[in-house]
């Protein structure tokens, strides 16, 4: 029972990831915009959580990388709308 809810939380944590880049390719989504960047760091937050039960290092460091892309997506979008609301 306890792998299956590790299975869901991974499975939705993918469909966020690979959701966000088919909203991409579609030009539904910028990459600079806020929900690109929010699903892309939901996503990988929740395939790191699946990867407590089923650990793969190589799994482990990319979404590590993912969530540091996601961030500083975050963090430029944030500013930028700090830099416009004070022009």
């Amino acid at each position: 029972m306890i792998a299956l809810l590790f299975d869901i939380v991974g499975m939705t944590g993918t469909f966020l990831v690979v959701g966000a880049f088919f909203l991409l390719q579609l030009g539904k989504a910028s990459p600079e915009g806020l929900l690109y960047n929010v699903m892309n760091l939901s996503g990988a937050i929740l395939l790191l959580i699946s990867l407590c039960y089923n650990f793969n290092l190589a799994s482990f460091v990319i979404e590590l990388f993912w969530i540091a892309a996601s961030l500083i997506g975050l963090y430029k979008y944030i500013k930028s709308k700090r830099t416009l609301a004070v022009n």
